[in-house]
């Protein structure tokens, strides 16, 4: 009875483990993409304001890859948020390994772990 409960509380630090790990790379992701359109946008406010007929032109490309670095960002964001509901459905699974619910007829009954 007691291994169940220490398994199930390491099983959810590993799974924090992860999930923290997952969380910090797409953040380091998240933000070097950030400086990146930082450094687009900076380019194509330049490229604006000098008027030069091929630096306005070199800005369509400039959006497009500025476009498609925010598609990424919310691609990563998306991940983010489909492993933090992952884990939490991990965790509220763990938690609940080994306690009692009502069975609707006024009783009690045990829920296994593992079944």
């Amino acid at each position: 009875m007691e291994d169940d409960i220490f398994s199930g509380i390491a099983n959810g630090a590993q799974i924090e483990g992860k999930v923290l790990q997952t969380f910090q790379k797409n953040f380091v992701q998240v933000q070097s993409i950030l400086d990146q359109n930082r450094l687009l946008i900076n380019e194509i406010n330049q490229n604006h304001e000098s008027k030069i007929p091929d630096n306005l032109t070199r800005n369509v490309g400039l959006i497009r890859e500025l476009n498609n670095n925010i598609r990424r960002v919310v691609d990563l964001y998306a991940d983010l948020s489909n492993s933090f509901t992952k884990s939490m459905e991990a965790s509220s699974e763990g938690e609940s390994a080994g306690t009692t619910k009502s069975d609707g007829r006024g009783g009690q009954k045990r829920i296994r772990s593992g079944n």
